[in-house]
């Protein structure tokens, strides 16, 4: 298989992507929420005009693997990550770190001095492991459960530093 390639979104990507996020959601976090929590946070992608919107409000990168897109990350203003969702079938294959890499440096070029993300139960040791840590401790609800997150940052511009 060949090495992932970022492209930007566009906006026929929305079906693909919401797909994406529904398996990413279903396949990646049972062990950290329950089916009802998987459910309510999967159905944010239900209104596919709604999730296409909020993918062209921000920077949204999109991954593919063979041309075929595989993962998302969404930069919202110049210092959040909004969004970072990879497919099952593509965890493992430096995914996910390529589009982690890729909004640190377009949030580095945009002046930012941090970013933050609210990271999911499964994803914040991943952003652990790549430098961000842990400020608060977050509970949600949405679409009538509640899921916790843990809001995250990371410094930038030390470009020469260790990553």
């Amino acid at each position: 298989m060949s090495a992932p390639a970022l492209r930007p979104f566009l906006p026929a990507d929305t079906p693909v992507l919401a797909a994406i996020f529904v398996a990413s959601i279903e396949g990646l976090t049972g062990d950290d929420y329950g089916e009802a929590q998987q459910e309510a946070w999967a159905a944010v992608a239900d209104d596919e005009d709604e999730f296409g919107k909020r993918l062209a409000s921000g920077l949204t990168l999109v991954a593919t693997l063979d041309s075929s897109p595989v993962g998302f990350a969404a930069l919202k203003g110049k210092d959040h990550v909004d969004l970072l969702y990879v497919h099952p079938g593509a965890v493992g294959q430096g995914v996910a770190a390529m589009l982690c890499d890729a909004l640190e440096k377009l949030a580095a070029a945009r002046g930012a001095k941090n970013l933050t993300v609210d990271a999911s139960d499964n994803a914040a040791e991943f952003f652990a492991k790549r430098g961000y840590e842990a400020l608060q401790r977050n509970t949600v609800s949405l679409n009538g459960e509640w899921l916790a997150n843990t809001t995250m940052q990371k410094p930038l511009g030390d470009a020469g530093g260790p990553k």
